[in-house]
Formats: structure tokens, C-alpha cells, sequence
């Protein structure tokens, strides 16, 4: 079993990188970090990046999910080899380009592309956030399968993940550390990133956010409301080339090991949130398929 120690960061291809820059930078309230052989980055936290726009086709094309070193990251190659799982290891310019000393990529059986990686990039200088938004990390990500049960049981077979909580079978609340959830599988019936989280500092800043961005013009798609899963106050709102970002506040820690799954019916009010706003479904934005490379099909 492989075990993942955090979240890394989200690449998404983009068609038009000025634009997802503006609105990573001046709605959101990114830093940027400035941009290499047409990626761009963008800093929340103590990562140097935890979100890149790559120049070219546009949908989401991989997450980065971390491992503690390089030695974890050998065991886990060796490990995927061993399940009959293709990987393939990046070189060190693929790796330079996701900010990390090394990784793999897989797809999970539903075509979700994920890369694991070891010694990710951190920026010790003080963040120079785009605007006051309150943001204090990047909290977790979202991926869409169509059946969200077959993907727990798929997560929680190779990697340290345990079930928090279901929403039904319409959505898969998993961790593997207290954080209520970092990864989450919702149902759906292609491939492709359901949302990008990001934790802020209160809910004043849930709120005056959410006067943001409707002065500004900003669908939003769920929100204010409050999950009574993870009991997050949360505002979701649709970024450019279907990329879905939330804001929350006052997640869930989970640091009993006795925790028993829930189970919230989408169908029963309060389900989604508590405070009974509209829940309609999120955008999600699709995967770019793409093989991980013809030795790796070839072997699989």
C-alpha cells in the first residue's frame, strides 16, 4: 500500500493563459509565480505552486498527489508495477517543470491522470497574495468517476485512504490524514477535475468574497452555504475553461480512529447544505486525454 503524505497542485491545460492568470490572480487571489516554457504558476501556501496553466489544449491534466521521499516514491512505482497499474516516471525536465525533485504518473481505471510526487517545491518568502481574500492553503481536490463507490474501494486499496463520509452515491469524502477530505471522488460520468479548494482564514472572508465576486460579474454555482459532512462554510464559483474553484472555511479534523462513515441520501434536504441553498451540480472540467506513453500501454 502506498502511503501519500499531501496534496500537491492541479495542471491545467489552458487555451488562453492570460485570462486564467488574471482570474487565478485578481478573483481568486493567487500570487503569481511568474511563468517557464509556457507554464504558468500560481502559489497559495508554503508550496511554491499548488496550481499550473500549461499553454496548449484546455481541460484539466493531471493532480499532484505527494509522497514523503524519494525512496516512498521508488516503493510506490515498484508497488503500481507489482497491481499491473502502468506508470511512467518523468524525467528531470518533466520533473522541473511540476516544481518536484521526481515523480510517476497513472491513471486511476476511470482515466483520471494523477501524478505522484517526492520533494515538492516549497517558497520560504512571505506570500504576496493577489487580494485579501483570506486564503491559507490549498485544501483539497475533487475528481469525477462514475461510480464513486468502485472508487473508493479502488483508493483505498493501493493508497492510505479511508472513507470519511458518503454523499450517497453521488460523492466519495476520503482522507489520509485528519483533514476531513483532501481527495474526493463525485460521480459523474467523464473524467476530469469536479473542483480546486482553498481554506481561508474566517467566514468574513467566505462572505466578502462572495459580495466579490458577484460585483464582479462571477457565476456562482453553489454557496454560502455549510456541508454537513465536513461542516465547511463554502462558496463555489466558475473559473475560466470550466475550472471550479471553492472557498471554505472550518473543515473537519478527524482524529478519532473509532470515526464510522456517514451516509447524507443527495435527495434528502440538507444533504449538500445545511443552510438549504440550491445544489445543483458543480462544472467540472474535463481530463485531456492523452496515453501516459507507448511502453506503459504496451506492458499494461
Amino acid at each position: 500500500m502506498i502511503e501519500l503524505y499531501d496534496i500537491a497542485y492541479v495542471r491545467s491545460g489552458t487555451n488562453d493563459a492570460a485570462e486564467a492568470v488574471r482570474f487565478a490572480t485578481e478573483i481568486v487571489g493567487m500570487q503569481y509565480q511568474g511563468s517557464e516554457n509556457g507554464v504558468h504558476y500560481l502559489r497559495a501556501d508554503h508550496r511554491y505552486h499548488c496550481l499550473a496553466f500549461v499553454e496548449g489544449e484546455s481541460g484539466v491534466l493531471s493532480s499532484g498527489l505527494a509522497v514523503a521521499d524519494v525512496d516512498a516514491l521508488d516503493r510506490a512505482e515498484r508497488y503500481l508495477a507489482e497491481q499491473g497499474i502502468p506508470t511512467v516516471r518523468g524525467d528531470d525536465e518533466e520533473a522541473r517543470a511540476r516544481k518536484v525533485r521526481a515523480f510517476i504518473s497513472f491513471d486511476d481505471p476511470w482515466g483520471n491522470r494523477f501524478d505522484l510526487v517526492a520533494d515538492q517545491y516549497l517558497d520560504a518568502s512571505a506570500r504576496r497574495l493577489s487580494r485579501a481574500a483570506g486564503i491559507i492553503e490549498f485544501g483539497h481536490l475533487c475528481v469525477d468517476a462514475p461510480d464513486v463507490r468502485a472508487a473508493y474501494a479502488w483508493w483505498s486499496t493501493h493508497f492510505n485512504i479511508k472513507i470519511s463520509d458518503w454523499i450517497g452515491d453521488w460523492a466519495a469524502l476520503m482522507r489520509f490524514d485528519p483533514v476531513h477530505h483532501k481527495l474526493a471522488v463525485f460521480k459523474g460520468s467523464r473524467p476530469g477535475l469536479c473542483h480546486i479548494n482553498f481554506q481561508v482564514e474566517s467566514i468574513d472572508d467566505v462572505m466578502r468574497s462572495w459580495h466579490f465576486l458577484v460585483e464582479r460579474g462571477v457565476e456562482i454555482e453553489q454557496g454560502p452555504g455549510r456541508h454537513p459532512q465536513s461542516t465547511a462554510i463554502f462558496l463555489y464559483f466558475k473559473g475560466p475553461e470550466g475550472l471550479t474553484y471553492e472557498y471554505s472555511y472550518g473543515v473537519r479534523l478527524i482524529e478519532d480512529d473509532s470515526w464510522v462513515a456517514r451516509n447524507f441520501p443527495p435527495e434528502v434536504p440538507g444533504s449538500i447544505d445545511m443552510w438549504g441553498g440550491a445544489t445543483h451540480r458543480v462544472q467540472t472540467q474535463f481530463q485531456v486525454q492523452r496515453p501516459l506513453a507507448a511502453d506503459a500501454l504496451q506492458e499494461a
